[in-house]
C-alpha cells in the first residue's frame, strides 16, 4: 500500500471517529464562516440593491470596483485587517488580533464584493421589471429596495451560499489574523495547512475530506436554487 493510500485510509478512520479535536476545528470553521457570510449579506444584500435602484454619481465605477474586488487577494486583507488590529494599530485597542472575531471581520471583507456584485446583478433585472410599477403606486426608492428583496429571496440565497463558500474556502487571511492557535483559532483550511507541513497528512486528509464535502453541498445547493429560479 503506498503512502497515500495508507493516509487515505487512517483519514477516513478519523472522519468516522470524529473525535474532540476534530469537532472544535469544524465547528469553529462553520462558526466563523457563517457570521462572515451572515454580516456580509447583511451589509452588502441592500448597497448590491441599492446600486440597482438608485442613480448615483458615479455608479458604473462601483459596479466595476464591485466586480473587480471579487479577485482581492486574502492575503493582502490579512495584512491589511492585522494592521488595523495590531497593537500599534488604531483599532488595537479593542485586542481582537489573533482571535476569531478578527478571522470573520477578514472573511467579511472578502465575502462583501461577491455578496454586492451577485445581488446587485440578480435585482437590476428584477427593477428592470418591477421598478415602475412599484414608483407608479408610490413607493419609495427606500420601499422598493425592501420589496425587491422579498420578491428576490429565492435569488438572496445564493448570494449567500456564494459568500460562505468563499468563506469556508478561506486560508490565507484567516491565518495572519487568527494566528492558528491549537484550540481557539484553527480552521479546517489553516489546519490542513499546518497538518501538510508536519507531515501529518492523515489527519489533513481528514479535515479535506470534511472541507470538501462542505464545498460540495454548498455548491450543491447553489446549484439547486438557481436550476429553481431558471424554471
Amino acid at each position: 500500500m503506498n503512502d497515500f493510500a495508507q493516509a487515505l485510509q487512517i483519514a477516513t478512520g478519523l472522519v468516522g471517529q470524529f473525535d474532540a479535536e476534530l469537532r472544535d476545528i469544524v465547528i469553529l470553521s462553520l462558526a466563523v464562516s457563517l457570521s462572515a457570510s451572515c454580516l456580509a449579506f447583511v451589509l452588502g444584500s441592500p448597497l448590491g440593491t441599492a446600486l440597482a435602484v438608485y442613480r448615483l454619481p458615479g455608479k458604473a465605477a462601483l459596479i466595476v470596483a464591485a466586480n473587480a474586488l471579487l479577485g482581492l487577494p486574502p492575503v493582502v486583507v490579512g495584512l491589511v485587517v492585522y494592521l488595523l488590529l495590531s497593537r500599534s494599530g488604531p483599532f488595537g485597542f479593542l485586542g481582537l488580533l489573533f482571535t476569531p472575531t478578527a478571522m470573520a471581520l477578514a472573511q467579511t471583507i472578502l465575502c462583501i464584493p461577491i455578496v454586492v456584485a451577485l445581488v446587485h446583478r440578480m435585482t437590476a433585472d428584477l427593477w428592470a421589471t418591477y421598478g415602475d410599477g412599484l414608483l407608479v403606486d408610490g413607493a419609495s426608492r427606500v420601499r422598493a429596495i425592501a420589496t425587491l428583496m422579498n420578491i428576490g429571496r429565492e435569488r438572496l440565497m445564493v448570494a449567500f451560499l456564494a459568500a460562505f463558500g468563499r468563506a469556508i474556502a478561506e486560508v490565507g487571511a484567516i491565518i495572519i489574523v487568527g494566528g492558528n492557535i491549537r484550540g481557539y483559532t484553527r480552521t479546517m483550511t489553516t489546519s490542513i495547512a499546518l497538518e501538510t507541513s508536519k507531515g501529518e497528512l492523515s489527519f489533513a486528509l481528514a479535515l479535506g475530506i470534511i472541507l470538501v464535502t462542505l464545498s460540495m453541498a454548498v455548491s450543491a445547493l447553489s446549484h439547486l436554487f438557481s436550476r429553481a429560479l431558471n424554471r
